[in-house]
């Protein structure tokens, strides 16, 4: 219930992020192919088994291992109600289906840390409203271990990677699954955060 008013407050919140969203992606080679032929994430479109299949370290078999180990689905997402325009909308459907990717690509979990450090690299990316709500009220729900390594490496990181690197949203990952997911990090200019 929580999860579906958080998107419903991302719609109805985000038009001007919409905007620049929709930009970003006409701007880009690779996102304005996106919006022509409006791919969509789901077990319907993806084939889980061949993801399974790959070699370690590609970008769809990281994406399927992120999707194992946490126990999600590319059908989790609900689909978008409340944008009238229609390339808008598939905008903002597509970065919901496109959030498990970010987290795998970003080598973050789903935990409450992964999830805010997530949303700090999105918000920079997106300018939606409610990522940087997330990011921001998220982090006030740290306990205090969690909270200086939250301050000492996960926010800085995410800043930097916010800032530094090119948009998530204009991979097409559909057309990457094969590709080695170090590629893939240089290509965008992200730096993994390196485990302690």
């Amino acid at each position: 219930m929580f999860r579906n008013m958080i998107s419903i407050l991302g719609e109805v919140s985000g038009e001007r992020a919409l905007r620049h969203m929709h930009k970003t992606l006409l701007d880009s080679e690779e996102g304005s192919m996106i919006l022509r032929e409006t791919p969509r994430i789901s077990s319907k479109t993806i084939d889980l088994q061949k993801l399974k299949s790959l070699p370690e370290g590609t970008v769809g078999k990281v994406y399927h291992n992120f999707l194992e180990q946490n126990k999600v689905s590319p059908d989790s997402r609900l689909p978008v109600q409340f944008v009238d325009d229609v390339e808008l909308a598939y905008v903002m459907q597509r970065y919901r289906e496109t959030h498990d990717l970010n987290h795998a690509v970003l080598g973050m979990p789903t935990n409450m840390l992964g999830e805010v450090t997530v949303k700090w690299v999105e918000a920079f990316h997106t300018q939606l409203p409610m990522c940087f709500g997330g990011a921001l009220f998220g982090a006030m729900r740290f306990r205090s271990k969690q909270r200086q390594k939250y301050i000492t490496r996960y926010l800085p990181w995410a800043i930097q990677t916010g800032l530094n690197s090119k948009p998530l949203l204009c991979v097409y990952f559909e057309k990457r699954w094969e590709q080695p997911i170090s590629e893939l990090h240089k290509e965008l200019n992200i730096v993994p955060l390196e485990p302690v």
